[in-house]
């Protein structure tokens, strides 16, 4: 019988070696509502979950308030756009008043590197970035639990294959009082680059 390239419960027991291990100081860029139900500070880990529509949320099933902590960044902001609008394709530069924000980390980042051969060593495969959103989060369960030191993922972007920044609660500590850029869309410059990297990278719809 064949085995699944990624079972949906992970092995009782994860390894890793110290290549698998990123240790870095990336800009982060993150897209967040300003308006409407459950608006959190652009430096808020949220602490409600796991979300359906989320695949690292690292908070035990079912859905309620939790002390495990997520916040989802990006390494550009053409990767923040495309994840953040996947469901659509469509850039909503006007609904819950959102806002593009960019920060370096106070300090380096320790994060499971998810784009190498991790997964395949520990009995999955490179497909784990890909797999159901389910499963993933029951990976990420595994591997907030068994490294719990661990500030988070390098997990690379199902829409375009950059690079995902996964934060949980140990890199509170690394986020800084305040960010090094953080505009609303509504600002003409803002929604111009927007515009430009929606149309000529992503073949997303602007509105």
């Amino acid at each position: 019988m064949n085995r699944p390239k990624v079972p949906r419960t992970p092995p009782a027991s994860l390894v890793h070696d110290a290549d698998d291990i990123l240790t870095v100081r990336p800009l982060l860029w993150r897209i967040h509502r300003t308006r409407g139900d459950h608006v959190l500070a652009w430096n808020q880990l949220r602490s409600f979950g796991p979300l359906p529509t989320m695949r690292y949320d690292p908070q035990p099933e079912p859905a309620a308030p939790s002390t495990e902590g997520v916040l989802y960044a990006a390494t550009s902001l053409a990767i923040a756009l495309a994840e953040t609008f996947q469901a659509t394709r469509v850039v909503d530069t006007r609904s819950f008043g959102p806002q593009v924000t960019a920060w370096t980390p106070t300090r380096e980042l320790r994060l499971l590197d998810l784009s190498g051969s991790w997964a395949l060593r520990n009995g999955a495969a490179f497909a784990l970035a890909t797999a159901p959103k389910s499963t993933c989060r029951a990976w990420a369960r595994r591997i907030r639990s068994t490294w719990p030191d661990l500030d988070g993922l390098s997990a690379p972007s199902t829409m375009t294959g950059g690079t995902n920044v996964v934060l949980w609660n140990p890199a509170r500590s690394s986020l800084p009082a305040a960010p090094e850029f953080s505009r609303p869309f509504a600002e003409p410059t803002v929604r111009a680059i927007a515009a430009r990297l929606a149309r000529q990278a992503l073949g997303y719809r602007l509105v």
